[in-house]
């Protein structure tokens, strides 16, 4: 019995790790686009892991997540079921994101606190401004 719940506990726990992973490995560039709430979820992902990589001081972490970001950037304007609101709006919006994700991986292989920080805050924000429900807020006032 003993032995039966040390599993059951070992194999949860690697569940969980496995969920806090996702979104962490990049995604093949030619593989079939994700529409764009998964992008947008994934983007969102991947900025709260730089942020945890950010306080902890891991900046190898730091660094991967601000490549993937900058790769779920660059994939984001090809994207399917884009919101009608922001079909016009996708790439140049994308294209900044992807350009603080650049500046938070050269401040993260810098190791400077300070650029991580700005970075990070540009790119919190550029992601909250891309949520479709966001966009659907702002009709309705």
């Amino acid at each position: 019995m003993l032995r039966a719940s040390m599993c059951f506990v070992l194999l949860a726990l690697v569940g969980c790790r496995l969920a806090e992973r996702e979104g962490m490995n990049p995604l093949p560039e030619n593989a079939a686009p994700l529409s764009y709430d998964e992008m947008v979820n994934r983007a969102r992902g991947q900025a709260a892991t730089a942020i945890d990589a950010y306080y902890i001081d891991a900046w190898m972490d730091l660094e991967q997540a601000a490549q993937r970001l900058e790769q779920s950037a660059r994939l984001l304007p090809k994207t399917t079921h884009i919101p009608e609101a922001f079909k016009t709006k996708v790439e140049p919006e994308a294209d900044l994101l992807r350009q603080d994700a650049v500046k938070l991986l050269e401040a993260a292989r810098a190791k400077d606190a300070k650029a991580v920080n700005e970075a990070m805050q540009r790119v919190n924000q550029r992601i909250r401004q891309l949520r479709p429900q966001a966009k659907a807020a702002e009709e309705k006032k």
